[in-house]
């Protein structure tokens, strides 16, 4: 996508998207960022041009190249905002660029050293921190949740396989270990790291599953399929009504049950527990309350099977307090653990320990590059279900953001598997 800021000025709705419309900050800030994303640039593989030909750092032909259409609004933007400004200034138009994630890639692989220490530290200082009402609550996880998952079931369909998951896919691998990854072998990538799961999990005919986060019921129809019974809980009303369809249509309504729940409103006894990327949304205040209600849930011999992206400890804990442009536009109130901080969470309230881990972060990657390249191919589509073009921007700028962090080893997804000492 290579929308002219001029292009994506005009279809701004104030209304909509308030901050994007509004390119507010001080003067002094603005030329502050100007300095720093000028000393930044010039040390990393990447280009920048600005109107009237000029040029900023020193990339290789090849390397991306960024192209900023109003430099005034996009330094101001930076200057206030940070991180958040930058994202906000591409949804406004105010910059583009052709290879969008390598860009990323690049600024994801030197996040440690974009600013000088002590300017990072005066930055967390003035930052915003999250705000109240995205907190995990109930009522705020159904809000957090409908924000994303209840955009459109049709929305998800333009770029999902028809497997309808949404979450990193499990490639085969070549002999060097790489993911063999294509968009006609998603829906199998997508079984097999399902399968994965109920494996770790030990489903089998007669188990009772539990599964937290339904998505739109791929793996509890999977479970179903290998005889076991499976509840399933969601608090995204869109999800439950698709899931609950998929499961009718495959015949197995009355050995699949699909709830509006959430995860801390379930009572019973199962064999078997599966939850995938759901960590990331329950937020860090609510960690301990998660796993303590797993282990609660988890009948005696039971096995839990988690899949979940992740990040470094360290990072982690230096980002942990930052309001992030994925948390204010895609998914509020969340936060990406580290292997670490689970540990700690499961330690402090349960007796289960991680048995087995298996990482597979470029697999993510890949499975990102694929649901890019489809959301891209069907734009217009996308824009005939009532979506605008900053939409289009912001969700593309989220692909290629979530892809950049896999390619640069700043994410991973790791399979867990939870067992009671």
């Amino acid at each position: 996508m290579t929308s002219t800021q001029d292009a994506t000025a005009c279809a701004i709705d104030a209304e909509r998207w308030p901050d994007v419309t509004a390119v507010h900050g001080s003067a002094a800030r603005r030329e502050i960022a100007r300095a720093l994303f000028r000393a930044a640039v010039s040390r990393l593989p990447v280009r920048v041009l600005l109107p009237g030909g000029r040029c900023l750092g020193t990339g290789p032909l090849g390397a991306p190249v960024m192209v900023v259409h109003n430099p005034a609004a996009f330094f101001t933007r930076l200057g206030a905002g940070g991180l958040i400004g930058f994202g906000e200034s591409y949804l406004a138009g105010d910059w583009d660029c052709t290879d969008l994630t390598s860009l990323l890639a690049v600024f994801a692989t030197h996040v440690d050293d974009l600013v000088p220490a002590p300017l990072q530290l005066m930055r967390r200082l003035a930052m915003h921190g999250h705000p109240a009402v995205d907190a995990q609550t109930r009522d705020g996880a159904r809000r957090n949740i409908s924000r994303h998952y209840d955009l459109s079931n049709e929305f998800f369909a333009l770029f999902l396989d028809e497997t309808m998951t949404y979450s990193s896919a499990l490639f085969e691998t070549a002999a060097d270990g790489m993911p063999i990854a294509a968009e006609r072998l998603l829906a199998q990538a997508q079984r097999r790291k399902i399968d994965r799961l109920l494996d770790q999990a030990g489903v089998r005919p007669g188990c009772r599953l539990l599964e937290i986060g339904t998505g739109w019921g791929e793996l509890a129809i999977r479970a179903g399929q290998r005889g076991a019974t499976v509840r399933t809980v969601t608090i995204s009303a869109r999800q439950r009504e698709l899931a609950a369809r998929r499961v009718a249509e495959a015949g197995l309504a009355g050995q699949v049950t699909v709830e509006l729940r959430d995860y801390r409103d379930v009572d019973g006894q199962f064999d078997a527990i599966c939850s995938v990327e759901m960590v990331e949304a329950v937020g860090e205040r609510y960690w301990d309350t998660y796993f303590a209600q797993l282990d609660r849930l988890l009948a005696p011999g039971g096995r839990i099977a988690l899949q979940t992206i992740t990040m470094p400890h360290d990072r982690m804990l230096a980002s942990r307090r930052t309001y992030t442009w994925i948390q204010k536009y895609i998914f509020p109130g969340g936060l990406i653990p580290s292997v670490t901080a689970i540990e700690n969470s499961l330690g402090r309230r349960t007796g289960l320990r991680i048995t087995q881990q298996y990482d597979f972060g470029e697999h993510y990657a890949k499975t990102l590059r694929i649901w890019r390249d489809r959301f891209c191919a069907r734009q217009g589509e996308v824009t005939g279900l009532g979506f605008d073009a900053v939409f289009l921007r912001m969700w593309l700028f989220y692909l290629c953001y979530a892809e950049a962090g896999f390619r640069a080893g700043y994410l991973d997804v790791s399979q867990l598997t939870l067992e009671r000492a």
